[in-house]
């Protein structure tokens, strides 16, 4: 072909190339009748891609039906040697693959590495899963390997974790069980105990795998079990006569590698089955120090357990006889894997009873374990017989428990149960929990139509056109906003009250308080949406419940007041506006602290300032019998703790009074005004009373005054009523009234059905970002932040910490 030609060959199959993009058929059609012969089977000189190539990549199956009907061949191949199965199984494409299928596409066709179509289905996704099957149908190879000697089923389970669907069915299809990559050496039966897939693993042994090859590495399957901490793996490889002991080239044994990853009961079970727990690698370690050095005490008890076994047995002395055999230990690991079969054979030899005759029981083994000798068998059954005197009872010999050990069996492994604790004598003093307070259920109010509790309230939702209004631009009108027309209500959301007023969501607390619910609702832990707030810091929430007449000396379960979580947030401000409410400044919680020692332990000196200055009591104690000081000492800093040092230092001294009427004195003669309070009468003596001063006169002369001044209000009121009614009997003014259409009102006020409710602007709520950081540091802006008290306490628990590292 010439060199015109070529590049008109190329010109017309990009152009192909280009409708299948566009799925232009008509001009597909008339370039492959008016263009070069074959034109639809002509790749692009780049890639080699054909234009059923393009169709299966883009999963367009009208066009791959096109394009087979216009004659494109299903098997034709890109320069890589892919066909369009290939791509399209790739990517997953089992409907487009299926097309290829039913044009009879070649399944056997491999690419220009020896790969065939299976290679491109091995990834983890259910349309991968359906196009193996598809294929597997129409002639696919499994057992298909590459130029390089690698295999597709080595190739599957390298990834068997992900996809362990897709290597069952390569097996049951007739995978090769020993299928090895020549590169690695490592089988098939390696690759799926590295990836701790226990259905693979048993069904490559059921159909023949060789368990005890190695790769070049010198690594057995046991190898890649225990290092990935793989307990039932290496069980399944004991059970079918695998060496757990094998050496690698680098000196490490199974045991070595289950040591490093800490796993106990796998170095146990590797170390019964007769691996040596003395043997050092390259590194001259034996397995107990590496598990020392990674830190894993139950893995190094459970080896130094092994080497006193080993050295016990291993060379034993002359009359000291082995109770857990290698032979005995391995037909124990055989039986629990097979039980199912065994139980089936011997049931057509059972006396009735649960046991089988020895001959029985040695014919039933024999034909299916091909590991053990007669003598052995004899042992086994010698051993049943001591308790039972005649015949193997199959229970007992699937449990093992007469031939073995109970720390070898099976069952030894696995988590243990507790077994329930007994009731012990008293010892010392009992101090019962004390359990939080909630209230019940059955007391909590409810919704007339049986919605949520009360303290479950609907939040606010602002549902607007926000393509015409918004935050900062809302409507001039209430009436502008008439979205409601085209704009459904949103499903209702309900929330915690309490959790509301944390956040500050104003809007959705008034429509609750509209809704009727009370302000001091209480939640199931008693605290009232005025104490949430206090406790979050959010000031703004705490004087809009304020305004709405929230209780200040309310309590909680712990019977803490809004000032108690104030000043343990350490929020003077809100301190301030509870003061202002009338809050009690020395309340007392059910431990008998105040508010003080919540603002101690929070560590803030301008809140203890503030109630110190405001009157607070310095010198009570709480039910340990702690005062201020000592709280101090123990949460606060320096600062705070000389500061309450100075303030009980300075507080005044209590005078005794000599004339006490504890101490049975009399006092003195009382002076001025107080001799007109009346002095209590001993116990059953009458009151006496006083003699009247001359304050009596003074007291008649402001009653008379206070008598005449309702006579004036009396007086002025009347006339002004009398000048009032005269206005309304006056027909003239009637008259007015009539005419003009005073009498005949209509009313047309027009209430919608959803009108525009203030919110934030941006400004505003950077602005209250500012006032935030201002009050609680830029920290506030980050999830770590925390509040005064557990930021205090967190940080004395690190210099406790840092302390005891130090000693």
């Amino acid at each position: 072909m010439s060199l015109a030609d070529k590049r008109l060959e190329n010109l017309q199959i990009y152009k192909v190339l280009q409708c299948v993009r566009q799925k232009d058929k008509k001009q597909i059609e008339k370039l492959t009748k008016l263009g070069y012969p074959e034109l639809i089977n002509f790749t692009e000189p780049e890639n080699g891609d054909s234009a059923l190539h393009l169709a299966c990549v883009a999963n367009d199956i009208d066009m791959c039906n096109f394009l087979l009907e216009l004659g494109a061949h299903p098997d034709v191949q890109d320069r890589m040697g892919r066909t369009p199965v290939m791509k399209a199984a790739e990517l997953g494409h089992d409907l487009a693959l299926d097309v290829l299928v039913q044009a009879e596409a070649d399944m056997t066709i491999v690419d220009a590495e020896g790969k065939g179509v299976l290679f491109y289905c091995i990834l983890p996704t259910k349309r991968h899963f359906r196009c193996v099957q598809m294929v597997l149908e129409f002639g696919a190879d499994v057992n298909n390997c590459t130029f390089e000697g690698k295999p597709v089923f080595v190739q599957a389970c390298e990834q068997a974790h992900e996809i362990k669907e897709i290597c069952m069915t390569f097996l049951e299809r007739g995978a090769d069980p020993n299928a090895t990559n020549p590169a690695t050496g490592r089988t098939a039966l390696m690759e799926a105990a590295r990836e701790g897939v226990l259905e693979v693993v048993r069904g490559i042994l059921e159909r023949g795998g060789n368990v005890n090859v190695f790769d070049n590495e010198r690594h057995h399957a046991a190898h890649f079990a225990a290092k990935g901490g793989f307990f039932e793996i290496l069980r399944i490889i004991s059970s079918y006569n695998g060496d757990v002991g094998l050496i690698a080239m680098n000196g490490n044994t199974p045991l070595h590698y289950a040591a490093a990853g800490g796993f106990a009961e796998c170095c146990k079970f590797i170390g019964q089955r007769g691996c040596d727990p003395t043997w050092r690698n390259l590194e001259k370690k034996v397995p107990r120090q590496v598990a020392k050095e990674g830190g894993f005490k139950a893995a190094a008890k459970e080896i130094r357990k092994i080497e006193r076994r080993f050295a016990k047995f291993f060379k034993p002395k002359p009359g000291v006889k082995d109770p857990n055999p290698p032979w005995a230990i391995r037909l124990h690991d055989w039986s629990g894997e097979n039980q199912a079969s065994l139980r089936e054979a011997f049931e057509a030899y059972d006396r009735g009873d649960g046991t089988v005759t020895k001959e029985d029981f040695a014919s039933v083994i024999e034909e299916r374990y091909p590991f053990i000798e007669p003598e052995q068998l004899h042992t086994i059954a010698q051993a049943h017989e001591k308790i039972r005197g005649a015949g193997v009872n199959i229970e007992e010999f699937l449990k093992g428990s007469r031939y073995l050990q109970k720390a070898f069996l099976l069952g030894s492994y696995g988590p243990k149960k507790k077994k329930p604790k007994k009731a012990k004598g008293k010892k010392g003093k009992f101090a019962m929990p004390m359990p939080i307070c909630v209230i019940p259920e059955s007391s909590r109010s409810r919704r007339t139509d049986g919605g949520p509790p009360e303290y479950m309230v609907e939040t606010y939702q602002n549902v607007t056109d926000i393509t015409r209004f918004n935050r900062d631009h809302p409507p001039e009108h209430p009436l502008q906003d008439d979205s409601w027309w085209y704009i459904e209500d949103p499903p209702k959301n309900y929330a915690n009250i309490n959790y509301l007023a944390k956040e500050g969501d104003i809007s959705s607390i008034k429509k609750a308080f509209e809704a009727g619910v009370p302000v001091d609702i209480r939640d199931h832990f008693y605290k009232t949406p005025l104490m949430a707030a206090c406790a979050s810091g959010n000031i703004e929430a705490v004087q809009f419940l304020l305004e709405k007449g929230a209780s200040v000396n309310a309590t909680d379960n712990f019977m803490w007041t809004p000032l108690h979580h104030a000043c343990h947030a350490g929020q003077q401000d809100i301190a301030e506006l509870l003061m202002k409410a009338g809050a009690t400044i020395d309340a007392v919680s059910i431990n008998d602290a105040t508010p003080l020692m919540r603002g101690i332990e929070s560590s803030r000196l301008d809140t203890v300032q503030y109630l110190i200055n405001t009157g607070a009591k310095a010198q009570m104690t709480n039910r340990r019998g702690q005062n201020s000081l000592e709280i101090a000492r123990a949460y606060a800093d320096n600062r705070l703790i000389h500061f309450i040092q100075d303030t009980l230092d300075h507080l005044p001294q209590t005078v005794e009074v000599k004339g006490d009427k504890k101490k049975g004195k009399k006092g003195g003669k009382p002076k001025g005004p107080a001799a007109a309070t009346p002095t209590p009468a001993p116990s059953g003596a009458p009151a006496q009373t006083l003699p009247k001063p001359k304050s009596e006169e003074l007291s008649k002369e402001s009653v008379k005054e206070e008598m005449l001044q309702p006579l004036d209000s009396i007086v002025e009121k009347s006339l002004f009523e009398e000048e009032k009614e005269s206005t309304k009997d006056n027909v003239v003014y009637l008259n007015s009234l009539i005419t003009r259409g005073v009498t005949k009102k209509l009313n047309i006020t027009f209430t919608p059905q959803r009108s525009w409710s203030p919110e934030a602007t941006t400004k505003d709520l950077l602005k209250k970002r500012e006032l935030r950081r201002q009050r609680f540091t830029y920290e506030v802006d980050f999830d770590d932040f925390m509040m005064p008290f557990k930021k205090n306490f967190m940080e004395k628990v690190r210099t406790m910490q840092q302390g005891a590292a130090l000693h």
